[in-house]
């Protein structure tokens, strides 16, 4: 039975993007009035008014990037940060309609093969003007393999030619018609960057992007900070002059999430991303600590554990249900995220109308993995409870981006182990910091993995689950990871790219879920986790498309 999947998660953020849209950031609304009162509730920022000047200090628990350019490779610590410096052709609204902002209108043609982009007026802030011939500069740069992009290459992989009609024209052609462009354009992936600052080549360029927005990077001190500037003539969306009225940012990278929560409570930084469950409940329940959590869920798909079907043990689908039948994630969801997230049954987030959602697929049921692997051909056990078959053990490779999985994740991942055990499957979990992850996916040694991969709209079902997503790109990384190679699922995600009518979209997207959903290929957890702890801040903008925050319209309070 399909249903829609549950968007209570995404109430409070929604209504915070709704006001930011609007003109009116979070902080600044009539909801924030009760923050203090509830801040785990209401998501807002605070109702004092702040003052100009200050610099704030954020606190990242994500990997800190190695390139600032999102062009390059293209992770979501990289959507953080280049958040404040570079900005996105066209925004999206919390309905998922497109909003004007770099460019002004745009017109698909009626084969889809064309569209043509008005442009906004723009300076860089190196002085570059924002033209015509910069975007062609950025979607070849994007394109260019030398580039290693991976999010923005195959958001862009259709277009065929950049033409410059003048200055403030540009006109995309494209190989096939693509209803994801206008999304592909919201994302920080492909956010648009000088073109005099991509021609001092991929080492200054990662070092300090030069961009369209609010604030300019000043300086990078590897493992430890970038620092930021206020951009003095920043123009935001709606063609008004704005400029920040921070002074600057300071974009630490502290991994331990205990000393990012001190720091905050302490006073030593305003924000901090990445914290622990624990640490949110705590935050609501003390409003002396004067803390603010936002939550503010990835669109894309959820995170999940993918299996891995291109090899043994998971390319026989009852060895795939039976693993997900004896997981049990839910109680360990329940009781390690203390509330703060809900289980999802669905390869979409819910911040994702087309979403569907199909719990009855992963109710948990240990007599029934058993049998189905009796009937899979492993019957046997050895000393230590494992499955055995033709002398081989099931043994499940997990490798864990301790990067990427908060403490409290890799804790259910444990119970996971814990509990596929009971049917005879051996989970190996090894933890890996970003770099080694990367190395043993590329290398195929894994039979489970869990990925987050944030992009706006739900097109991200073609990147994932699309046959051409188990080749890399030009970064090396391929997005596939449970290796499906199904006619059936590829002939609907093709369909669904080039449908032009939103309804049938949505349909053809809802069968393609229900494809991956039905061939326990992954395991649904729940919404990307993206919460965020505020202290002594009004004004955070979190409309961004790809939910990271904005500090154009932020003041420090305290």
């Amino acid at each position: 039975m399909r249903r829609l999947a549950p968007l209570a998660l995404a109430t409070t953020t929604l209504v915070l993007v709704l006001a930011a849209c609007s003109g009116t950031p979070a902080g600044d609304s009539a909801a924030d009035a009760d923050a203090s009162a509830d801040s785990s509730e209401t998501g807002a920022t605070g109702s004092e008014t702040g003052q100009p000047g200050g610099t704030l200090v954020y606190a990242s628990g994500d990997a800190e990037p190695t390139c600032l350019d999102p062009h390059v490779g293209g992770n979501y610590p990289q959507a953080l940060i280049s958040t404040q410096y570079l900005e996105p052709l066209v925004g999206r609204a919390a309905d998922g309609t497109t909003t004007p902002w770099l460019a002004t209108e745009w017109t698909e043609s009626e084969d889809g093969l064309t569209w043509d982009f008005t442009l906004a007026e723009r300076t860089f802030t190196d002085g570059t003007p924002f033209d015509a011939a910069a975007v062609k500069a950025n979607v070849e740069h994007l394109q260019d393999p030398d580039t290693g992009s991976s999010t923005g290459y195959l958001a862009v992989e259709k277009i065929t030619e950049v033409e410059v009609v003048d200055d403030h024209h540009v006109r995309f052609h494209l190989s096939a018609p693509d209803a994801a462009l206008l999304e592909s354009f919201a994302q920080q992936w492909t956010a648009i960057q000088s073109p005099t600052g991509l021609e001092r080549g991929m080492d200054e360029n990662c070092a300090a992007p030069v961009g369209t927005g609010p604030f300019v990077v000043e300086g990078w001190t590897p493992q430890q900070q970038v620092d930021l500037v206020a951009n003095p003539d920043y123009v935001n969306a709606a063609g008004e002059t704005a400029p920040p009225l921070l002074e600057g940012i300071t974009w630490r990278f502290i991994p331990d999430a205990a000393t990012r929560y001190a720091a905050l409570t302490s006073g030593e930084v305003d924000v901090i991303d990445n914290p622990q469950p624990d640490m949110i409940v705590a935050a609501g329940a003390d409003p002396s600590l004067g803390l603010t959590h936002i939550d503010n869920p990835r669109p894309g798909s959820v995170n999940r554990i993918e299996l891995h079907s291109g090899q043994t043990p998971f390319d026989d689908i009852r060895v795939r249900e039976a693993f997900i039948r004896s997981a049990n994630p839910e109680p360990g969801i329940d009781t390690l995220f203390a509330g703060v997230t809900e289980p999802s049954y669905s390869p979409l987030s819910s911040v994702e109308p087309v979403a569907i959602s199909e719990p009855e697929l992963f109710g948990y049921d240990l007599d029934a993995a058993n049998t189905l692997l009796d009937e899979a051909g492993w019957t046997e056990r050895d000393a230590e409870g494992y499955r055995v078959k033709d002398g081989q053990r099931l043994t499940v490779r997990f490798p864990v981006s301790t990067n990427q999985s908060v403490p409290a994740e890799q804790s259910l991942f444990q119970q996971i182990q814990a509990n596929v055990k009971q049917a005879g499957f051996e989970v190996i979990l090894t933890p890996l910091d970003l770099g080694g992850w990367y190395g043993a996916l590329g290398a195929h040694e894994y039979e489970a993995v869990s990925a987050p991969y944030t992009k706006v709209g739900p097109d991200v079902m073609r990147i994932l689950y699309h046959s051409s997503g188990t080749e890399p790109a030009p970064s090396g990384y391929f997005a596939n990871h449970a290796f499906i190679k199904d006619p059936a699922l590829d002939a609907l995600l093709d369909e669904a790219s080039a449908a032009q009518d939103p309804a049938q979209r949505a349909e053809l997207l809802g069968q393609a879920q229900e494809i991956v959903l039905e061939g326990y290929y992954i395991l649904p957890l729940y919404d990307q986790q993206n919460h965020f702890l505020v202290r002594g801040i009004d004004g955070i903008d979190t409309s961004n498309p790809v939910a990271t925050l904005s500090f154009q319209t932020a003041s420090l309070t305290d």
